[in-house]
């Protein structure tokens, strides 16, 4: 409980981007090259990972750390832009699980931040106050200081309430029903948490209650729950019970 209060009390507006990631130069701020090698670098090792050839058509940096509202929660929000025209939807879903695993296995830092990847298609809206570009080192959509933004932190805990009771539901189901079952509510439920941060960010931007609802529960552990959950009960659809005979 005293961890949730002081996750919604991190939900401010800075005076400057993060210095330890940024630096100002002719009135505005890029990447430090430290942290910009060090992105790139990361891209490569998950590009290994993956053993796949991908036409990236940009690597980007966004979320709270590209903008004024970070904090010591923040991730390094890594997106790999790739065009996934004519590409089937097993493409996405193999890149989706290989990021999750490449995630789960590397605890990669920047500057104490984690590092997140995500790979993102080039035709998918994505609605962000701040992106920039690592591969050409340049802002996107710079990001603009809010003034006199006032935050509810009430209201977060509560909407968050909302989506922990369903995640914290689906763990239960997880362990009676039937696994199949639970994957395809654990799906819709991603679905829905995705929708309802998106909605929110269109209408409101990185203020919206949508968007920091989510981003609480990232920080919280909850997002990293549901996904351990929906883990675990793949590795139980695919594992045969059985014992070793003796000759």
């Amino acid at each position: 409980m005293e961890n949730d209060k002081k996750i919604v009390k991190s939900f401010k507006v800075n005076d400057s981007l993060s210095s330890a990631i940024w630096e100002e130069e002719d009135g505005t701020f890029k990447l430090t090259p430290e942290v910009r090698d060090a992105l790139l670098k990361i891209v490569d090792d998950y590009l290994d990972f993956i053993d796949m050839d991908l036409d990236i058509e940009d690597i980007t940096l966004t979320g709270s750390l590209s903008n004024f509202n970070w904090s010591e929660f923040s991730d390094v929000d890594l997106h790999i832009i790739v065009d996934f025209t004519d590409k089937p939807i097993l493409f996405k879903k193999y890149l989706d699980s290989r990021r999750m695993i490449w995630n789960s296995l590397r605890e990669v830092t920047v500057k104490d931040f984690d590092v997140e990847i995500y790979v993102q298609d080039g035709n998918e809206p994505h609605f962000a106050s701040g992106v920039y570009s690592v591969l050409y080192n340049n802002w996107l959509v710079e990001p603009k200081k809010e003034e006199d933004i006032s935050i509810d932190t009430q209201k977060i805990l509560d909407k968050a309430k909302h989506w922990m009771d369903k995640i914290d539901n689906i763990e239960i189901l997880g362990k009676k029903e039937e696994p199949e079952v639970v994957l395809e509510m654990i799906d819709r439920l991603k679905n829905k948490i995705k929708k309802y941060r998106s909605s929110g960010l269109k209408e409101g931007g990185e203020y919206a209650y949508e968007n920091l609802t989510f981003k609480f529960l990232r920080r919280n552990g909850y997002l990293k729950k549901i996904n351990d959950v929906k883990n675990e009960l793949i590795d139980k659809t695919l594992t045969v019970e059985g014992k070793v005979s003796e000759s």
